[in-house]
């Protein structure tokens, strides 16, 4: 399973940050759209392949050779209840059969992308290690943002693309019901019980 955001300092930084300050609001009519039909309602995302162009080739391969279809929506880290903060991640959560090569990490100080409300994003452990767990941000969490500044593994997580439509499915995904027990270190009190179906990944 991919290496998860960190929990407890996020609440410090989190901002209003806008779409635009972003990177994402300005995006051209060409770039490419997915439609993923879950249990909860359509959330349609519109992939950066512009600014992250390793990214967004990556999360349409997945949805071409139609390997999400039946992944779901396992994880719900919530960071604050009003307004709700935090992130839906979802994924195949390592299946062999399915999951692709890992790809090269595509820093946000490198694409101009924030992790913003809506924002798109690739779960990973080490740079260089995400296949296709991802996750959606619900309100503005720059703390996931690469921060040279900062010590350790400060290359952040990689934003890809955005959500256009489906924002309220994504909140009734992040307000689903969790397990207390299960979860593996910062993963634990945060798996979403039962997990939120993906139906079908499909270009728009």
């Amino acid at each position: 399973m991919s290496r998860q955001p960190p929990t407890r300092r996020h609440l410090a930084a989190l901002g209003m940050a806008t779409l635009a300050a972003g990177g994402l609001a300005d995006a051209p009519s060409t770039r490419p759209k997915v439609v993923l039909t879950t249990a909860l309602g359509p959330i349609t995302l519109e992939l950066a392949s512009d600014r992250a162009p390793i990214g967004a080739a990556n999360f349409l391969a997945y949805v071409d050779r139609k390997r999400l279809d039946g992944a779901s929506f396992y994880r719900a880290m919530k960071l604050s209840p009003a307004p709700p903060i935090g992130l839906a991640q979802g994924g195949l959560q390592g299946d062999p059969a399915k999951v692709l090569a890992p790809i090269a990490h595509e820093p946000t100080t490198r694409t101009g992308l924030s992790h913003v409300d809506g924002a798109i994003s690739y779960a990973r452990y080490a740079p260089g290690t995400a296949t296709c767990d991802f996750f959606i941000c619900v309100g503005a969490i720059p703390s996931l943002d690469a921060d040279p500044s900062q010590g350790g593994d400060n290359q952040g997580f990689a934003v890809f693309g955005r959500v256009v439509d489906g924002m309220d499915a994504v909140r009734r995904i992040l307000a689903a019901p969790i397990s207390p027990d299960r979860g593996v270190g910062v993963m634990k009190g945060q798996m979403l019980d039962p997990t939120i179906a993906i139906i079908s990944a499909r270009r728009a």
